[in-house]
């Protein structure tokens, strides 16, 4: 057995790319070993900025000799029909073997091949892989550029090791021919390293300043950086992210910290963070009380005989202008208030068929004023909640945010401190994107509550209003993530009502809100707009008639779908990530007529407390057999009455024991107790056993067979109360 070591060498490779090519390379690596019957003990793979390498372990020396049968056609076919087989075997007529196949003599070919050297197979595969590779991106280079039947790779390719054992693999490619040559660190060992065979690779290349292993970096990098960080009494704000960034980009990673001018931190802290991530891959520093510190860390790629004095003296120039430029950005933005700001968003559009930013502002605004009238988000002031809404979006066109786009609604609230807004204002454009995703904090102070639901109602409901639904994988407009925040701000916040129910009301309302919808695909002679809608065909608008008709279709498109089976499949998604059984999830939901989601959820949890007990697991097994007897005959809906004839003990026993379990369990589920309806129906446990063990269902006298299928009947509805446990697994 015998290693293999691959190093394919070129100019700088992205950072971002390098997990994902390490990944591509040991696929590829691989699929080409199983093409020869070759499998490795064990793949390696690393990635620096110049070079991705790939060590496979315990390698045969050969493959394996193999017969391979192929099935021709009876030995009476047609001369054309053996013929053609023939040449797909590559034999000859007398070389074929007749087998008796269902009683007709058929033809085999029985082909032989010989073990192959593995390092033969590897100079074939490893053209073929580099030749295949998926970069997201790619280039030609060179004189042979001029060809597009050129190599493409992700930057231009200068050199291959290929080792089996401490053989070369001979091949070439796109002019590069395999050696065992490779070289070390750009600046401090420029010149070529003979390398022996794998199991020197790392060592010999790390006593030339280059760590080959990716995750060794980020250890240095990290570990570098904290002690830079607290060596100046500070703390590093950690970035997972900006970490593999960094490890990509250096083969010699040494942590360097600086500082910058404390003026800036009048700043916001996260523009800073942001510049010093985004723009300059820094981390930053935090003092001991937890507020940004005018201090970054950056990492070089040497070891500088100054101990990186110039290095840091260079990237602190380079951080400073870029944070003069935040802060202009910063004050300038300031000096002109967000109402003024807002009417900019007239000109920016949203949806041709929903209008402009500042359409979809004056909505969200009008409902998020209704939601607090009308109850459905309590504690809030209904004049903040509209005043935050109006001003909400007005940042999406200050300078701060067309630089850095993740920061809108964050600059929006400091500017609205900054202007005079009050801090339940502020934020709720601070947070009214929120939640963006699982993980995401819940806003739950009333106002950002009431316009974070209105922004991502009036985003669901309107696109389902135009008919740009989801469907299977596409979501162009992310509305699974507003139904997921819709959803969040719900459960979080305990909003009571009726989804379904106020899908109605809330379409009606956004409808009446709606000027107007549809794209402009023309002039009039007299110049007057002729609009289209994919429904409604065109319109030349005497405009109140218009605005009506669209508000008509506009409810008929919301109303005309089931919102909640939509947001259904949601939640469900939501609660399985959370750690809830999918089967107890649509064990509540299969009993329909639940649209409030607080009240679902409870019910649910409980559900699935109750059935990790012993009494949960005992009643789901009477449950389903009742079931299955009742299916079995056919017993759909009965109604049970008290038998005429003398009950046996335990079917007494049963009887009883509904007629105290089912009004407590009603009483609990009307009072969203469920973990009372849960312990009333686990009252059932005994008496079901009993009944199953002591009395035949199924008697010869049809009065009593009846009577006791009704009360299997009875018993099924009861829990049906609680759950549809015909939905439980188990």
């Amino acid at each position: 057995m015998s290693d293999f070591l691959l190093e394919l060498r070129s100019e700088e490779i992205p950072a971002r790319m390098q997990d994902r090519a390490r990944e591509d390379l040991a696929r590829l690596f691989t699929a080409e070993l199983e093409k020869a019957g070759l499998k490795a003990g064990e793949l390696v793979t690393y990635a620096t900025p110049r070079r991705l390498t790939l060590i496979a372990r315990d390698l045969p020396a050969q493959t394996q000799a193999v017969s391979e049968e192929l099935k021709g056609p009876p030995a009476d076919a047609p001369d054309a029909a053996i013929d053609g087989f023939l040449r797909k075997a590559g034999l000859t007529r007398d070389a074929l073997e007749t087998r008796d196949v269902k009683g007709r003599a058929t033809l085999f070919a029985v082909i032989d091949k010989p073990g192959q050297a593995t390092a033969q197979v590897l100079a074939t595969a490893i053209p073929a892989i580099v030749r295949a590779f998926p970069w997201p991106k790619s280039m030609r280079w060179g004189e042979a550029s001029l060809s597009t039947e050129s190599l493409r790779w992700v930057r231009p390719l200068q050199g291959i090791v290929a080792l089996f054992g401490d053989e070369v693999v001979e091949f070439e490619v796109a002019g590069v021919r395999s050696g065992a040559a490779t070289v070390g660190h750009r600046f401090h060992h420029p010149g070529a390293i003979t390398i022996g065979s794998a199991s020197d690779y790392v060592e010999k290349l790390r006593a030339c300043h280059v760590v080959v292993d990716q995750a060794e970096r980020r250890v240095t990098i990290a570990l570098g950086a904290k002690m830079a960080a607290n060596k100046a009494g500070l703390t590093l704000i950690e970035d997972e992210g900006l970490l593999i960034e960094n490890a990509g980009l250096t083969e010699w990673p040494v942590p360097l910290l600086g500082r910058f001018d404390e003026a800036f931190l009048d700043v916001p802290p996260e523009v800073i963070q942001l510049t010093a991530r985004v723009n300059q891959k820094y981390f930053v520093c935090q003092d001991a009380a937890g507020k940004l510190a005018n201090a970054f860390v950056c990492t070089a790629n040497i070891d500088a005989a100054d101990g990186g004095a110039k290095i840091v003296e260079g990237n602190q120039k380079v951080l400073a202008a870029r944070l003069a430029d935040a802060r202009f950005f910063y004050e300038t933005d300031l000096k002109v208030p967000l109402e003024e700001q807002a009417k900019k968003l007239e000109k920016i559009v949203f949806h041709e068929k929903l209008g402009t930013v500042a359409d979809k502002v004056e909505r969200v605004a009008k409902l998020a004023r209704w939601l607090v009238e009308e109850g459905i988000v309590k504690g809030a002031d209904p004049a903040q909640a509209e005043r935050a809404a109006r001003l909400a979006k007005a940042d999406l066109v200050t300078g701060m945010v067309g630089e850095f786009p993740e920061l809108q609604g964050l600059m929006g609230g400091y500017y609205a401190a900054a202007q005079g807004e009050g801090a339940a204002v502020a934020e709720a454009i601070r947070d009214h994107y929120k939640p963006v995703g699982q993980g995401d904090d819940v806003p739950t102070a009333p106002v950002t509550v009431a316009v974070s639901l209105a922004d991502k109602l009036d985003t669901l409901l309107g696109f389902y209003g135009i008919d740009e639904k989801p469907t299977g994988s596409k979501d162009p407009f992310a509305l699974r993530r507003a139904t997921l925040g819709i959803i969040s701000l719900i459960l979080e916040n305990d909003l009571r009502f009726g989804l379904a129910d106020q899908w109605e009301d809330f379409s009606s309302h956004l409808a009446h809100l709606i000027d107007g919808f549809g794209s402009e695909v023309g002039r009039t002679d007299d110049d007057r707009p002729i609009f289209e809608h994919p429904n409604l065909g065109r319109f030349i608008p005497p405009s109140e008639q218009y605005k009506k008709v669209l508000r008509e279709a506009f409810w008929n498109a919301c109303t005309s779908v089931d919102p909640w089976d939509f947001f259904a499949d949601r939640l469900k998604v939501q609660q399985r990530e959370a750690g809830v059984r999918h089967d107890l999830i649509d064990a509540v939901f299969a009993l329909g007529g639940e649209d409030d989601l607080v009240r679902l959820l409870a019910r649910v949890h409980a559900l699935q407390a109750f059935m990790a007990t012993d009494d949960g697991a005992n009643l789901l097994a009477g449950y389903k057999r009742a079931a299955n007897i009742l299916k079995k005959e056919g017993v759909t809906d009965a109604v049970w009455s008290a038998p005429a004839y003398a009950t046996e003990p335990a079917e007494a026993a049963l009887i009883a024991a509904l007629d105290g379990a089912e009004p407590k369990a009603a009483a609990a589920v009307e009072g969203e107790r469920f973990e009372e309806a849960m312990a009333a129906l686990a009252t059932l446990r005994a008496p079901i056993d009993a009944f199953f063990t002591d009395v035949t269902v199924n008697d010869a006298d049809p009065a009593k067979r009846e009577a006791r299928l009704a009360l299997l009947a009875r018993m099924r509805d009861a829990v049906h109360r609680v759950a549809d446990f015909g939905k439980i697994e188990g």
